[in-house]
């Protein structure tokens, strides 16, 4: 009997609670009464550690796949010279003591060094490299592959107004790069860098991101010494050495969107590229020319902005500060101190100038400007030629 009552209030005493929590009465629910009920994760536990693991493993393997499919496409560049050895010597007759000496220049000897990095455009053995890594005149110049086949360079043509260089190899079945497009690059995305570093240690890859771009830096070659000033280059954070000059700069697609130039001495994690736009015009043009034919006018300019024109009652366009003897500029009747306001009926402004306007045309174009001299304006024609 007593055991039958205490099942009837127990089961009386459940209802309630339920009824309780059921209509939501005392602030209670059946959400709040599972978790009073729910047993404690052990310390340490983490459900987010396997998708921060997986996402490591995605990054990572974004920069092997990259370097797997595009390494066997970046080559070294080598040079071989030869460079005098010791002292010069003075050489007596032994049979003359009392006559004169002759002076004997030291012994010579050849080197062969890394010096550079390039990438592979073509199949047939066009590689794109920069200018300063093949500067030196008379030189002999290798190219060898990741898998250690080395090339002479049979002809090297020479970007006139780039850092940039095209080396031909008697060469088959090379696998050419993917050019990407650097005008949709962007701060902060990631950057790769293959070379050979240091002209020691060949396909180093490197792992950054792009820093900046729109930069201007002076490039050169610690091996040679020579040295060019560069505008509008990449920045990246992305380790380049002595020796990565002429390799790619990647992006994580495994497009070239840079040809590595020049690192800064002033600075660590801060090295450069050119945009692979303008290698890319380069390269259409020497694949329609067969060289790097630019359109040239030969004029030494300065623009002339409108608040300077205002102030000085002049007009607005590009001041010509020289005419290059001989050039097509000067056989048409430019001088020194004209004006050009405008090029086929377009008018020069500093967002609009001369450079720009000639750099979209081809050599043996005829343009037509228009020229402020003492106060008239003045048509003349020129032809455009090329500079190499």
């Amino acid at each position: 009997m007593k055991m039958r009552n205490a099942l009837i209030i127990a089961a009386a005493v459940f209802l309630l609670i339920g009824g309780t929590v059921s209509a939501g009465w005392l602030g209670l629910n059946w959400s709040k009464v599972d978790q009073m009920f729910r047993l404690p994760k052990s310390a340490g536990s983490s459900f987010t550690l396997p998708s921060e693991r997986l996402k490591v493993v995605e990054e990572e393997n974004v920069i092997t796949d990259v370097v797997d499919r595009v390494s066997s496409s970046v080559v070294t560049v080598g040079i071989s010279q030869t460079r005098r050895g010791g002292a010069d010597m003075f050489q007596f007759n032994p049979f003359d003591p009392n006559g004169p000496s002759e002076s004997v220049p030291g012994r010579g000897a050849t080197i062969d060094q890394d010096i550079g990095s390039g990438f592979v455009i073509s199949a047939d053995g066009l590689i794109v490299t920069n200018k300063h890594v093949v500067s030196v005149p008379n030189a002999k110049y290798r190219v060898i592959t990741k898998d250690d086949k080395s090339y002479d360079v049979v002809k090297i043509y020479r970007d006139p107004d780039n850092d940039l260089a095209i080396v031909k190899i008697n060469a088959t079945g090379l696998t050419p790069v993917e050019m990407g497009d650097s005008d949709k690059i962007k701060v902060g995305q990631k950057a790769i860098a293959i070379g050979t570093a240091l002209g020691e240690f060949r396909n180093t890859v490197t792992v950054g991101v792009i820093s900046g771009v729109g930069r201007g830096i002076t490039a050169g070659s610690p091996f040679e010494g020579s040295a060019e000033k560069l505008d509008n280059v990449i920045q990246t954070d992305a380790a380049i050495n002595p020796g990565n000059s002429g390799g790619p700069l990647l992006n994580s697609a495994g497009q070239v969107v840079g040809v590595n130039t020049a690192v800064s001495s002033e600075g660590q994690g801060i090295g450069f590229a050119l945009p692979i736009n303008t290698v890319k015009d380069a390269v259409n043009n020497f694949n329609t020319t067969g060289q790097f034919n630019r359109p040239f006018m030969g004029v030494e300019y300065r623009m002339i902005s409108r608040q300077v024109a205002v102030l000085n009652e002049i007009p607005e366009g590009a001041y010509i500060m020289a005419v290059v003897e001989g050039s097509p500029a000067a056989k048409s009747g430019v001088t020194a101190e004209d004006i050009i306001t405008k090029i086929n009926g377009d008018k020069l402004t500093t967002s609009n100038d001369l450079a720009k306007i000639i750099g979209k045309k081809k050599a043996g174009d005829a343009v037509t400007l228009t020229v402020w001299r003492d106060g008239k304006e003045k048509t003349l024609t020129v032809t455009l030629g090329t500079q190499e």
